[in-house]
């Protein structure tokens, strides 16, 4: 199988199948060679023209005809002809028959295709069924698609950020691990979270009187809106406040103490969001909690990233005083399929995440309000702290 993940342009019909969406980044480089593909008019011009239409922006990739998968017979025994699109005759020579294309890919692209340096090595495909949205907001790409098993997902600059299928999982855990970790909170901030998803589940709370959001770009808002209502519903409560902002100067200009709890949703730390995994902004943070006010934050895969997450936890401890802990959930689209958050407090009540104080069965109207919970309860809460044995060892500080 090979994986073609270059260019920025959108030339074939939407209805053409074997699309995959590959959750990575596409280099600079990568997209030079890409364009340089359009003024070539030589022998080779259709084949050429064949694999351009075959990309779409830095999200979908075409699937040649797989090398790797042993061809299927007729009934009369005889080798089907291959439907699909020339094989690669590099990619033939070294591919093992009995790999199973779609699942492993050998030499693919010469390392093209695993180019992001936040999961090296490997790549997550969805088949896409057609591109609902693609354009550029002043930050970022923004892609929505129809995928063939998980609905609609959102893309930013080429990284999958939700699907319909699994989103319940992270915006249920990043909202309802801090809120249930403390009494009745009242003032909350949500940092990022453009779809509205996190607004929907702490909407659950009807302790909360107010909830602000600061997300910088209004696009992933409206994108939301229109394409995702199930979770864009979130913008529908009166006790949200947006704030279409820059999340590091909108804390820096918080009032001290002002809020119970601060849940940051951002995207991956590279380009704009490498701030709000940086040390002055957890400060930012802890100064805006009031005493014993909770901070969640996306701190993402303990299979992955476990250099990451130390780096982040031991600025954690330094800051916070409080209680600090790592917890983790099952999301199947995510790279390596998990996610983390970490989960702080300010000096003031102890606060123990462990134990959902504040349980969401208990909370009248929580879980039916706008739909069902589908992933978290109070069981799913504690459980969410227990870690593997080389988590603990590569990560020091928890």
């Amino acid at each position: 199988m090979e994986f073609v993940s270059v260019a920025i342009f959108l030339e074939l019909p939407l209805s053409i199948p074997h699309f995959l969406l590959c959750t990575h980044a596409v280099s600079s480089t990568q997209k030079h060679k890409a364009q340089k593909l359009r003024p070539h008019r030589g022998r080779d011009y259709q084949r050429e023209r064949e694999r351009e239409r075959a990309c779409v922006f830095v999200v979908c990739s075409r699937i040649f005809s797989p090398p790797c998968v042993l061809p299927e017979k007729a009934e009369t025994g005889e080798e089907k002809e291959a439907q699909a699109f020339p094989v690669d005759p590099e990619l033939e020579a070294n591919c093992h028959a009995t790999v199973v294309s779609g699942w492993f890919s050998d030499k693919v692209g010469k390392g093209m295709y695993f180019n992001n340096p936040m999961w090296p090595g490997e790549a997550h495909s969805l088949k896409v069924e057609k591109v609902l949205f693609k354009e550029k907001s002043e930050y970022q790409e923004v892609v929505v698609f129809e995928s063939a098993t998980y609905g609609k997902v959102l893309v930013l600059d080429g990284i999958l950020q939700l699907t319909e299928k699994d989103e319940c999982a992270y915006q249920e855990m990043i909202a309802h691990l801090p809120l249930c970790s403390i009494e009745s909170p009242k003032n909350v901030l949500v940092v990022g979270g453009g779809d509205g998803g996190v607004l929907r589940e702490i909407a659950r709370h009807s302790s909360v009187d107010s909830i602000d959001i600061c997300e910088i770009d209004k696009m992933v808002i409206d994108v939301s809106k229109k394409f995702f209502p199930e979770l864009a519903v979130g913008f529908d409560d009166p006790r949200v406040h947006l704030h279409v902002a820059d999340a590091v100067e909108f804390i820096r200009n918080t009032p001290r103490g002002k809020y119970d709890a601060i849940i940051v949703d951002s995207s991956d730390p590279v380009g704009p969001a490498q701030e709000l995994v940086e040390r002055p902004f957890f400060e930012s943070i802890a100064r805006a909690l009031r005493p014993g006010g909770v901070l969640c934050n996306m701190a993402e895969s303990m299979w992955l990233h476990t250099h990451l997450i130390q780096d982040m936890m031991t600025a954690c401890h330094e800051i916070f005083k409080g209680s600090v802990h790592y917890a983790w959930a099952s999301v199947p689209t995510y790279p390596s399929g998990v996610i983390g958050f970490i989960l702080c407090s300010t000096v003031g009540p102890p606060v123990d995440f462990k134990i959902p104080v504040n349980p969401i069965e208990k909370i009248e109207g929580a879980l039916e309000h706008w739909r069902e919970l589908r992933f978290y309860n109070s069981q799913m809460h504690r459980a969410a702290f227990a870690l593997p044995s080389f988590v603990k060892r590569e990560v020091s500080c928890l």
